[in-house]
């Protein structure tokens, strides 16, 4: 598996803080095209792999704007922040998608995600064929999407690669260098590792990025209900 990038279609959040074993390859044609502009991390190293952290920074700053657009909306929410993810276009990897998404419900208090339509979520995941392997894509503005390669989920733990491309979705950059114990290793540790849960350094910041997404969700709902 390749050290994954971050991913996201319309990124969704509720707020809300207390204030794989795959199938064999489908035709390459089942894969939406990577969009090569956009910045993307994989699960493994590339080239490219040194701009991951600028590209989970825009990422995250563009989580808050649509984290803080939402409480706007929806001022009297519950303290938990919810992203909403689809899943309709990987319907290979759907056991793994949901398996990482219980994991990090069960790791974090401060965001929650949520299984939807297309028509309301805010991130998405994708299949097919791509050698680069999986990654993460955003555009910087809150949209983007997790693609997963089928190749690389079948040489490395399934499961593992869908958090870990999950993990930043959620704001967590890669640290390849790190160990089968930090999820966020991805690739690093070889194909024997087969760890999906983070571990608490990443939990923590994660619990600390959406607590300051929450905190800026409020100042600017409380912006326009003054104007």
């Amino acid at each position: 598996m390749r050290k994954h990038t971050h991913a996201l279609t319309a990124t969704a959040v509720a707020l809300g803080l207390a204030t794989a074993g795959l199938v064999t390859a489908v035709p390459a044609s089942a894969a939406p095209a990577p969009q090569s502009p956009a910045p993307h991390a994989g699960y493994t190293a590339t080239p490219t792999s040194a701009t991951t952290t600028d590209t989970s920074e825009a990422f995250f700053q563009a989580v808050l704007a649509s984290v803080a657009e939402k409480r706007a909306a929806n001022p009297d929410s519950a303290a938990a922040v919810t992203v909403v993810y689809d899943a309709s276009r990987a319907p290979t990897f759907s056991g793994q998608i949901s398996r990482s998404a219980q994991i990090w419900n069960s790791s974090v208090s401060n965001v929650r995600l949520q299984s939807g339509s297309a028509a309301s979520a805010d991130f998405s995941y994708r299949e097919g064929n791509d050698s680069r392997g999986s990654y993460a894509s955003t555009d910087g503005h809150g949209r983007g999407y997790v693609f997963l390669d089928y190749r690389q989920n079948q040489q490395y733990d399934s499961t593992r690669v869908t958090a870990h491309e999950t993990g930043h979705v959620l704001g967590l950059p890669d640290h390849y260098s790190g160990p089968c114990s930090e999820l966020m290793s991805g690739g690093g540790p070889g194909t024997s590792c087969t760890n999906a849960i983070p571990n608490s350094a990443e939990r923590s910041r994660v619990n600390q990025l959406w607590a300051n997404g929450l905190a800026a969700a409020m100042d600017k709902a409380l912006h326009k209900s003054d104007r």
